[in-house]
């Protein structure tokens, strides 16, 4: 079993830059896969990007490719997700995931066991 909480998520406007942070808590956390998804109301759950147990392979959505950064302390059990030239278009839920099995099935989100309850970023234009 692993806790995850999302932190960082609030208001801001177009082009600003917000990090949100994902804290995990019970396994080990260098044990899983990390993966960041957003899911806006009534539509499916969208893949954002993920990170392997080590940090060392990232995979992002064309969509938030060069301006969405991915990271993660196994020392503080924490996950990061850097977002700049933030967009209206990105305002949703964000939830972080987390998953012991890292393979070509990251962008699905039946692959991931354990989310977040998930944080609020809101982008005014």
């Amino acid at each position: 079993q692993v806790q995850l909480v999302e932190s960082g998520g609030g208001l801001v406007q177009a082009g600003g830059s917000l990090r949100l942070s994902c804290a995990a808590s019970g396994r080990t956390f260098s044990s899983f896969a990390m993966g960041w998804f957003r899911q806006a109301p009534g539509k499916e759950r969208e893949f954002v990007t993920v990170i392997n147990r080590g940090g060392g392979r990232t995979y992002y959505a064309a969509s938030v490719k060069g301006r969405f950064t991915i990271s993660r302390d196994n020392i503080k059990n924490t996950m990061y997700l850097q977002m700049n030239s933030l967009k209206p278009k990105s305002t949703t839920v964000y939830y972080c995931a987390a998953t012991t099995w890292f393979t070509g099935s990251y962008a699905y989100s039946h692959t991931y066991d354990y989310w977040g309850q998930g944080t609020q970023v809101t982008v005014s234009s």
